[in-house]
């Protein structure tokens, strides 16, 4: 891989991680669509951490205030009273502990699936169905739902099933981040809070995932030839990432879901026109 395929590729990854468009399947399609070689575990393993990077310097704050809450709730009495004085009172305390619930079902499912999720990969024509489910989720959630909640009266059967929306994500082509932000809206969370939260919980699910990838990348081995490579595919997921929750959040406040379903369903069709016919 060349220094300018790790440069599109980073910036790929950067866009697609959080943006409703499936990263998965963007890693797929667009080596397939310029005639480049699939990604090696090494490379793949760094843009997602690039795009983990991204999440924990824009959400720096929310984290440092996440990590107090979650040991606040361990020290003060009252276990899970959510009245002043008992341990989930505060929205730190509450979001710390549903975040990690909503992590549980990717991290269960993703393990036992694991063979089953990576032959997928390897269909481009499955990506393309897949597509045109995410684009029919995305424009459900647009159509049907008009949240009002804050993020601060998100409940534990919220973060669950959203956590079980991130599950369902590990197929190629269903975007995480718009499975996750449409069932937050379905549950009524504004646009807004269900994106905040769908953000956050990405770095768990994005830290999973590397770490799973390491170990693999014990047996392969990295050559010096590769280390610029993953360096230049690094930082531009991670700056690409990092620009793009700062806008798509702004842009969430007032627009619609309609133009990501629009660009899933274009581009899944044309996938499956080309694949299949």
């Amino acid at each position: 891989m060349s220094l300018f395929q790790a440069l599109i590729m980073g910036i790929v990854q950067g866009l697609t991680e959080f943006i409703p468009v499936s990263s998965s399947a963007h890693l797929v399609l667009v080596p397939w669509a310029l005639g480049w070689s699939g990604n090696t575990l090494a490379f793949d393993t760094m843009l997602h951490w690039g795009t983990l990077l991204a999440v924990g310097v824009y959400f720096w704050s929310d984290w440092i205030s996440l990590a107090k809450g979650f040991f606040r709730s361990l020290t003060t009495s009252g276990p899970w009273n959510t009245k002043p004085g008992g341990r989930l009172h505060e929205t730190s305390s509450k979001l710390a502990w549903w975040v990690i619930l909503a992590t549980i079902p990717a991290a269960l499912i993703g393990f036992a699936f694991e063979g089953f999720f990576e032959a997928l990969f390897s269909s481009v024509a499955a990506v393309g169905f897949f597509l045109l489910v995410t684009a029919l989720i995305l424009f459900l959630a647009e159509r049907f739902t008009h949240g009002w909640r804050p993020l601060r009266e998100m409940r534990p059967s919220d973060a669950l099933l959203v956590g079980l929306a991130q599950a369902g994500a590990i197929v190629p082509g269903i975007s995480r981040s718009g499975s996750t932000i449409s069932m937050g809206m379905a549950r009524n969370l504004t646009r807004e809070a269900a994106a905040r939260f769908s953000f956050i919980l990405s770095a768990p699910a994005i830290l999973g995932a590397g770490l799973l990838q390491l170990t693999k990348l014990a047996s392969e081995g990295i050559t010096g030839s590769d280390v610029a490579v993953m360096a230049v595919g690094f930082v531009a997921a991670a700056v690409t990432g990092y620009l793009c929750i700062k806008y798509l959040l702004a842009y969430l406040r007032r627009g619609s879901l309609y133009v990501f379903s629009a660009y899933c369903a274009v581009v899944g069709a044309i996938v499956l026109a080309i694949t299949l016919f």
